[in-house]
């Protein structure tokens, strides 16, 4: 084959591939995208109050919502933990990372209904380190998919809805723990 020949079927291929994608756009869509929340808040109390509060795995009760956690295993890798919330929904997690050393765990959702929270994949850290003026940072970051794993998605299970569930609940959770934790409660 010549090397005329070779660019001319080069070029004849990649017009077709054009024309594939210009007449089935949504055969070469790829679904969803991972997504990612990090919301962070800083507490007027040391790290070490702040870890006692929320370094248990098997204690979650910090959280507004949750009536009731039930777990094994405790803190080691592949603990597992059932939250069971107000209205009796319920969400199951495991333990995959946990470093005390470093005041900081990583978990993951093993089974929730994505009407009460629209994600699937979902993975979570919960980290404390020193903030300025003796305060300490709280950060909990979270990476998912939406609730809906194909193309185009309801809206109570789009991207926007996965999105602003999780910032929502990481907001709440945070401010409320600030709360909790610097009223002596």
């Amino acid at each position: 084959m010549t090397i005329a020949r070779a660019a001319g079927l080069v070029a004849a291929m990649a017009l077709a591939g054009t024309a594939l994608t210009t007449a089935f756009p949504s055969a070469w869509a790829h679904g969803p995208t991972r997504q990612k929340v990090r919301e962070s808040i800083e507490i007027n109390a040391p790290q070490a109050k702040v870890w006692a509060v929320i370094g248990n795995f098997q204690d979650m009760s910090w959280l507004a919502g949750v009536t009731k956690t039930e777990g094994e295993k405790g803190n080691e890798i592949g603990a597992t933990r059932r939250l069971t919330l107000a209205g009796g929904a319920t969400v199951d997690e495991e333990l995959y990372k946990y470093e005390p050393d470093m005041m900081s765990y990583s978990y993951r959702i093993t089974a929730v209904d994505v009407k009460v929270l629209p994600v699937t994949n979902y993975s979570s850290t919960l980290s404390v380190s020193p903030a300025p003026e003796g305060k300490t940072k709280l950060e909990w970051a979270g990476a998912f998919y939406r609730g809906f794993p194909n193309n185009d998605p309801p809206p109570e299970l789009s991207d926007e809805a996965a999105m602003k569930a999780v910032s929502g609940l990481y907001k709440g959770g945070l401010e409320a723990l600030k709360k909790k934790i610097e009223s002596g409660s």
